[in-house]
This record gives structure tokens, C-alpha cells and sequence, in this order.
């Protein structure tokens, strides 16, 4: 007998959880529309490059949320699964963006940038943002499990970095602004890069372990893909 987990939601549950991630990608985008232009703008009046680069790292937060928003506004889920591979590679994309503006951010502070001046308003932006991303990041990707979407698992991991940087962020300016220790955050920044590059790959790969079936997917399909009963193709890196 199938484990309870493997069971592919009904059509009506289907329907809940797709004008949940809806709702959660628009949540998403809006509140990274804000971020951006408040960490932009208080990073130009700081000479902060890592306020600067928090504010563009939300903006390819709202890119690829408008990934996920894109698929899941075809109301067909035959499209919605169709339109998945195309979404996952946006957001392996802006995986790849993140890691490569900070890492070049971070070595270009370690090597004796401009010194940020102390940001009250950067400091408060990144408590906001630690405190809101990992529940946004938590509800995604429990629906996106449920439903079978890989993208909005995805999407919910680029949240998850986005919560990450939030701390590194915080973290940095805290410390520069008590201590002076301004080759903090550029330390930090490296290894969140390094954790893009990770689940950039993954996305990338179409590694779909998020959930019991590819979204609309059939017992019978999954079967003819080779995958296992949860959805998983060989080799898959999240899968036990």
C-alpha cells in the first residue's frame, strides 16, 4: 500500500494550494519591491555596497517569483507542468546572478573598498526582513510540497537565501557599526554565495524532490520517467 505522503492531492485540495502560492508570490514580489528600493536608497546615501547589494539581490528575489507567478497563472495544470522546466531555469538563473554579484561585492570589500557608513535605516530593514522571509519561505514551500510544483519549492529556497542574507546583512552593519569590523559581512556574504551556487544547480537540474509527484503528475508517468514514489529521479540530491 502507497504511503499516506505519496498521495497526489485532490482537485479540490490542487486548488487551494495553487491560490496559495498565488497569494504567497504576490506577498513575495511586493514585499521585495519595498526592500529594494529602501535598501537601494539607503545604501547610496551609506556608501554601503552591501546595503546596495541587498536591495539588488531582492530584485532578483521579485524576478524570480514572477517565475513561479507566470506558470501558475495558466489555469490548466498540463500548462502549469509545461511552463515548469522554463520557470525552474529563470530562478537557476537568478541563483547564479546572486552568487556572482555578491561574491564579486564581497572580494571587492575584503580588498579595501569604500567603508560603509553606519545605516540605522539598513539595520532595521534586515531585523524586518529576518523576522518576515523564513515564514514567507516556510508556507511556499509547504504548499509547493504538497502540490508537486518544483518552481515553488524553488522559489521558496531563493526566500530561505534571502532570510539568509538578511542576517549576514544584519550581522555586517551591526558589527561595523559597534566594533569597526567592517570585513565581517564580505566573509559571510562568500558563503551565502557559495550556497546559491548550490541551489542554483539544483533548480537548474530540475531537481523536482519537493514533493510525492511532479506537479499533475500520474502514478503511470512518473513510472515511464524513472522516478521513485516520491516523485524523485535517480540520483536526486534532497531525496533519502
Amino acid at each position: 500500500m502507497a504511503h499516506p505522503l505519496t498521495a497526489p492531492p485532490g482537485e479540490d485540495r490542487r486548488a487551494v494550494l495553487t491560490r496559495r502560492v498565488r497569494l504567497l508570490v504576490a506577498v513575495t514580489i511586493a514585499y521585495n519591491l519595498v526592500e529594494a528600493v529602501v535598501a537601494i536608497t539607503a545604501g547610496n546615501l551609506a556608501s554601503s555596497a552591501a546595503l546596495i547589494g541587498f536591495g539588488l539581490d531582492s530584485l532578483i528575489e521579485v524576478s524570480s517569483a514572477l517565475a513561479v507567478a507566470w506558470q501558475f497563472s495558466a489555469r490548466d495544470p498540463g500548462v502549469r507542468q509545461a511552463r515548469e522546466k522554463r520557470a525552474l531555469r529563470v530562478i537557476a538563473v537568478a541563483f547564479f546572478a546572486l552568487a556572482a554579484y555578491v561574491t564579486v561585492e564581497a572580494l571587492r570589500s575584503l580588498l579595501g573598498g569604500t567603508e560603509a557608513a553606519p545605516s540605522t535605516v539598513g539595520i532595521v530593514l534586515a531585523a524586518l526582513s529576518v523576522a518576515i522571509m523564513p515564514f514567507l519561505s516556510l508556507a511556499q514551500r509547504r504548499a509547493g510540497r504538497e502540490l508537486g510544483s518544483a518552481t515553488a519549492v524553488a522559489d521558496s529556497k531563493q526566500t530561505l537565501l534571502c532570510a539568509y542574507l538578511s542576517v549576514a546583512l544584519l550581522l555586517g552593519l551591526g558589527v561595523n557599526a559597534l566594533f569597526g569590523w567592517a570585513w565581517a559581512d564580505p566573509v559571510v556574504a562568500l558563503l551565502i554565495a557559495v550556497l546559491a551556487v548550490k541551489e542554483g544547480r539544483e533548480a537548474w537540474r530540475g531537481d523536482a524532490c519537493c514533493a510525492p509527484a511532479g506537479i499533475a503528475l500520474t502514478a503511470p508517468a512518473a513510472a515511464d520517467a524513472g522516478t521513485d514514489g516520491c516523485g524523485c529521479a535517480p540520483g536526486c540530491s534532497c531525496c533519502p
